[in-house]
């Protein structure tokens, strides 16, 4: 397997700045993300404290940070990071059927909105997956719930749809488009997963559906999560003014690390970062 030397999970402007930075600094970048970037900046009205873009509209914003990584010759892949093991020398990334490796790593994948669902932690791996892919060979044939954050994890209903007879799939978001035939979309919203009698429970406010596993489905994952033994204060990964995380050769930057949330931190962030792992990377070497 072709190994990297820095993997950057996430397109928001800390990601992007990692892997424009590291780039420039002759090390091959796997940047993992969304190809539209960051709905938060795409959706916001107004920016007016990006340098040099004074009072500028996030979806332009967004364009010249795509101009900018076309420049480069930065592609993005699309793949959904659900997993990231430190291996010693490497860390090996979970992302859908495949596993990527890279030296090092840069999370950048933003703050987790909201709370997790009760009964969703404790029964994670039990029931309970945050990648459809990765485990649709164990669910094959059987009944399956989604909760879905975003538009985005449709696909990932209809995707189960092809090997599950029945999925119920619950939008945490108004609105959804047209799915398969054996997709039922629910109008109520998962309130708490609960299992009993060997049978997982999507409750709402109203009743509970039993299935044999749920898949909850969000833009990204926490971060105790994601990283096993990853140092996390709340829903932020602790980092030093290096960016550096408790794990050698991990880094983290954006909102991801806490407050403010502001783009021109993010970015500023993702530029340390990757002169972080750079280093971190050329110390290695001697």
């Amino acid at each position: 397997m072709d190994r990297a030397d820095i993997a950057v999970i996430g397109t928001g402007p800390a990601g992007l700045e990692a892997a424009i930075t590291g780039t420039l600094r002759n090390k091959k970048v796997l940047l993992l993300g969304s190809a539209d970037l960051s709905m938060k900046l795409v959706r916001a009205h107004e920016i007016q404290n990006y340098l040099g873009f004074p009072a500028v509209r996030g979806e332009d914003l967004a364009k010249a940070f795509q101009a900018h990584l076309d420049q480069l010759g930065i592609g993005i892949t699309e793949e959904r990071v659900s997993a990231v093991y430190a291996m010693g020398d490497y860390f090996a990334l979970q992302a859908g059927e495949k596993m990527l490796e890279a030296r090092t790593v840069i999370l950048a994948t933003g703050v987790v909105q909201g709370k997790r669902l009760p009964g969703e932690e404790e029964n994670l791996g039990r029931g309970v997956s945050y990648c459809a892919t990765c485990d649709a060979s164990l669910v094959k044939g059987k009944k399956v719930a989604v909760v879905g954050y975003s538009a985005r994890e449709e696909a990932e209903a209809a995707f189960l749809s092809e090997i599950c007879p029945e999925v119920l799939y619950f939008p945490m978001y108004p609105g959804t488009s047209p799915m398969p035939e054996n997709v039922k979309v629910m109008a109520e919203k998962a309130t708490a997963l609960e299992k009993k009698d060997g049978a997982m429970l999507v409750k709402t406010g109203e009743k509970a559906y039993p299935v044999e596993a749920v898949f909850v489905l969000r833009d990204a994952v926490a971060p105790g999560q994601l990283v096993p033994g990853l140092e996390t204060e709340g829903a932020h990964v602790k980092v030093n003014r290096r960016m550096e995380s408790n794990l050698p050769g991990l880094f983290a930057c954006g909102d991801i690390t806490g407050t403010p949330y502001q783009y021109i931190k993010a970015a500023g962030e993702g530029n340390i970062a990757a002169l972080s792992a750079v280093s971190y990377l050329d110390q290695r070497k001697n």
